[in-house]
């Protein structure tokens, strides 16, 4: 394999020639060999959107020549749009608060513009990846920079998702508006609910978190570029710090804006954490919405099975015909690992130290991680579980009509002792509380069917006057 020397201040490395990375990136992908996972792709991407505005600003003042300064923005142009990808291969898990990552951006686009110039790959007298990719910048404030654009690119798409899930759900809710149920608290009988009002209450619920997550994207828009090392700007001209910013709303298309104390920008993560506590939230209510349909549609003989959920694949090796929720499962999982995830990034934002926090790879796959996962997690729900979700409607009325607690519900025309003795002797017989009261004539078949509605049963202010003055029938107005 050919190769080219590079060297750094520990000494000289061979490099691969065709590589675009060099003797930063290849040590650092020696040192952090300890996991699979790679450094997010949008914190490389948002990365070289903050080297090209670096770019723009120097050229603009001078600092660089024009034809390095193209060369250099043209690279970085390619690396925002996803291109040289194989080149970015570094362990999330990475000591040196994110330099090993900013050093593999700053050599890729070194190189890169070198062969747009015609010149071969690591002739840094050129163009060198500090000296000119890195001109005016620290890791300390690129980093932090990027961080945010990647969690702003990636929370909006998770924001519409919700929205869309929410849509989802209110579809079901209308369409199972009549179907009367058993409620349930402490999985126990509860007075009835309409199926559509169970689902209802989970679309505001997504509602609620749709909205938080659109509203805190604005608290990432504080950004430390032109703080360098630890935030008091140091070797950035005060001209390039407003101009690099200028630049970068501009290529991000982002209201971001310079934050009025960088080294506090620079020195704390506490944005992120906020941010993250949200996604977790909306997290919560996902994993809750998938137990519950875990619950009600399971079965189909030896569960509540009121709902159907849309067969996805066969569910056991052993067991012909068995069905499996997978979809909610995995949905279950990727809540928890979000969560999992919030306190990683909370415990790697309350060890930042002085004027930096070393942990902030951490803090940016954590977070990277939760936001794409949630939104790939909640499009999948909506599109192969929640839109193709049918009722069970005459289970649910079998349920319901063979649960004492709808003798709850016949309070106001039995009164409490009239109410209690059929429950009783529902439980005792076995049959339901329906047969036993047109039994007792207790009430008329067509009275009952009166009372036994979805608004009579789940709405207030819904009480029928049943007026039935015969001696010996009890019925309370």
């Amino acid at each position: 394999m050919s190769t080219r020397q590079e060297h750094d201040l520990l000494g000289n490395r061979e490099v691969p020639a065709s590589a675009y990375y060099g003797i930063h990136t290849l040590r650092a992908a020696e040192n952090f060999r300890v996991s699979r996972h790679q450094v997010h792709p949008e914190l490389i991407k948002a990365l070289a959107t903050v080297k090209e505005a670096a770019a723009r600003a120097n050229l603009d003042l001078g600092y660089l020549p024009q034809e390095k300064g193209e060369a250099i923005i043209a690279a970085c142009q390619e690396v925002a749009r996803g291109e040289l990808a194989d080149q970015f291969f570094l362990d999330a898990f990475q000591g040196g608060a994110g330099t090993s990552t900013n050093m593999n951006v700053n050599e890729v686009i070194a190189n890169r513009a070198l062969e747009i110039l015609g010149l071969p790959r690591g002739d840094y007298a050129t163009i060198h990846p500090n000296d000119h990719v890195n001109l005016h910048q620290s890791t300390n404030d690129v980093y932090p920079t990027a961080m945010r654009i990647a969690a702003i690119r990636l929370l909006l798409p998770l924001a519409e998702e919700l929205a869309r899930f929410q849509e989802a759900l209110q579809e079901k809710e209308a369409a199972f508006a009549g179907i009367l149920k058993i409620g349930r608290t402490e999985f126990q009988d509860a007075v009835p609910v309409t199926l559509g009002q169970e689902f209802g209450a989970y679309a505001q619920a997504v509602a609620r978190d749709r909205w938080r997550l659109y509203k805190v994207e604005e608290r990432l828009r504080q950004v430390n570029l032109g703080g360098t090392a630890t935030g008091t700007g140091l070797n950035a001209p005060l001209k390039y710090i407003y101009l690099v910013n200028d630049y970068l709303r501009r290529l991000t298309g982002v209201g971001l804006a310079r934050a009025e104390n960088m080294i506090d920008g620079t020195q704390n993560m506490d944005v992120f954490v906020e941010v993250s506590g949200l996604v977790k939230a909306a997290a919560v209510t996902m994993h809750k919405i998938a137990g519950d349909l875990r619950f009600l549609s399971a079965g189909p003989r030896g569960g509540p099975a009121e709902i159907n959920l849309p067969p996805r694949q066969a569910g056991s090796s052993i067991m012909p015909g068995k069905v499996n929720p997978v979809i909610p499962e995995m949905v279950n999982q990727v809540a928890m690992q979000v969560m999992a995830n919030d306190m990683v990034i909370a415990m790697a934002a309350s060890q930042g130290h002085l004027e930096l926090n070393p942990f902030a790879p951490l803090i940016a796959h954590a977070l990277l991680e939760s936001l794409e996962m949630l939104a790939a997690a909640a499009r999948i729900f909506r599109t192969e579980c929640i839109s193709g979700i049918t009722a069970n409607a005459g289970r649910c009325r079998e349920v319901l009509e063979q649960s004492p607690v709808l003798a709850t519900a016949l309070l106001p025309y039995l009164g409490y002792e009239k109410a209690t003795e059929v429950v009783q002797e529902a439980e005792a017989s076995g049959r339901s509380i329906r047969e036993i009261l047109l039994e007792k004539g207790f009430l008329t078949p067509d009275e009952l069917e009166s009372i036994l509605t979805p608004a009579a049963m789940t709405k207030p202010g819904t009480v029928k006057n049943i007026n039935r003055p015969q001696q010996g029938q009890g019925l309370c107005n």
